[in-house]
């Protein structure tokens, strides 16, 4: 047998099979080419607004009042002063900023309720719970009427009750028409609950899940009248997405106010360890967006001020996404009334921030100040708002 036939017709098989295998190849690769892939999603532009409201009155005479008689007299002025700034109409004025900019998410501080009872030291000293409940003004029932005319545009998803306080008080100026020897003067009971709250818009566009509160271990707490009372603070967050974008983390806080400086870390600072923290309010998976009144300034402001609480939280990975010009703290006067010494001069530094701990995929767009100029006789609040439009990445 001449066995020099036999290797083209063992080569031949061998040949064709590469061949064949060749084509396999080409076939499956231009077959994954043709297939359409799933293209990779586009970043989305969501519009995030903080805003201060103003509680309606400068608590600091209460606090450093000396004796029950110049602490009655203290709040009585508290009352007036909350009257006299007439959050109906003020409610009028923020909700105008807001419908201007329409954000898709608000962060709220300072949403106060102010409600009454019959005078009583049982509260200050203890002896209860705050109990009064004769409304007088519910900022947040008012802001969402005003928001709300005509169509549903705003909806609370999450509202944290903080600081609730109750206090006798002599709101008339009447002496001797209190109770008994020791408040003769109080006529009436004064309560104050502080709220922070998350706004969302209404509709199909905004998604919220995971809604969440919490309050801060490091609190400020301060004697009145023989009495310790604690200011509680602290944060509400959710999830979201806004017209199909990648979820993200959105917080909401308000950092304590009034810090003593004999404290190092200040009291704010430690709050701003805790939202950063390894478990903390602003620790997610998700990218996070973080507004509020940190009441702490930046290197960078006109005036520097306290910077504790800003440089722990850039420290902690947080990166600013908003505007530091116009600033937007903060009116000196605690009446708002037109007329009564407020001037947008007064507005020399920032407190008030939006911040993110993912800066690769939440991209500030553009940012701006609202409410630097009054309206409706009133300034809208102490603050400013603080408003951004920002660029979120999947």
């Amino acid at each position: 047998m001449n066995h020099a036939h036999l290797r083209p017709r063992l080569a031949a098989p061998v040949l064709v099979g590469a061949a064949l295998l060749a084509a396999l190849v080409l076939v499956v690769a231009g077959s994954a080419t043709a297939k359409p892939t799933k293209a990779t999603q586009p970043p989305t532009e969501v519009k995030v607004m903080t805003r201060n409201v103003y509680l309606g009155a400068d608590l600091t005479p209460a606090i450093q009042a000396k004796g029950v008689s110049a602490f009655v007299e203290a709040t009585g002025e508290i009352l007036r002063q909350v009257t006299a700034n007439d959050f109906p109409v003020r409610a009028k004025g923020l909700a105008e900023e807001i419908l201007e900019k329409e954000p898709d998410l608000v962060g709220l501080q300072e949403v106060a309720e102010w409600r009454t009872g019959p005078p009583s030291l049982e509260t200050l000293l203890g002896g209860s719970e705050p109990h009064a409940e004769t409304v007088r003004y519910d900022y947040l029932a008012e802001l969402l009427k005003e928001l709300n005319k005509g169509k549903a545009r705003y909806k609370a998803v999450v509202v944290n009750p903080e600081f609730d306080f109750e206090a006798p008080a002599d709101e008339n100026g009447v002496p001797g028409d209190g109770p008994n020897q020791l408040i003769a003067n109080a006529e009436i009971n004064g309560r104050l609950t502080m709220r922070d709250v998350i706004l969302a818009k209404v509709g199909a566009a905004v998604k919220v899940t995971n809604p969440r509160k919490g309050h801060f271990k490091s609190l400020y707490s301060v004697e009145i009248s023989g009495a310790k009372v604690t200011v509680t603070r602290g944060w509400a967050s959710l999830d979201a997405t806004v017209r199909g974008s990648a979820p993200f983390h959105f917080v909401d806080t308000h950092l304590e106010s009034f810090d003593p400086q004999t404290v190092v870390p200040s009291i704010r600072a430690q709050q701003a360890a805790e939202l950063v923290a390894a478990n903390g309010p602003v620790t997610s998976k998700l990218p996070v967006i973080l507004v509020g009144d940190m009441n702490s300034d930046t290197k960078t402001a006109v005036q520097p001020g306290d910077g504790q609480a800003y440089e722990t939280l850039v420290k902690g990975g947080m990166r600013e996404r908003s505007t530091y010009e116009p600033l937007g703290c903060c009116l000196t006067t605690p009446l708002l009334a037109v007329g009564s010494g407020g001037a947008a001069s007064e507005f020399d530094h920032k407190v008030d921030h939006i911040m993110t701990r993912d800066p690769k995929t939440v991209k500030l767009v553009n940012s701006s100040v609202t409410g630097r100029q009054p309206q409706n006789g009133f300034w809208d609040s102490d603050h400013a708002g603080l408003f951004s439009t920002l660029k979120i990445y999947p």
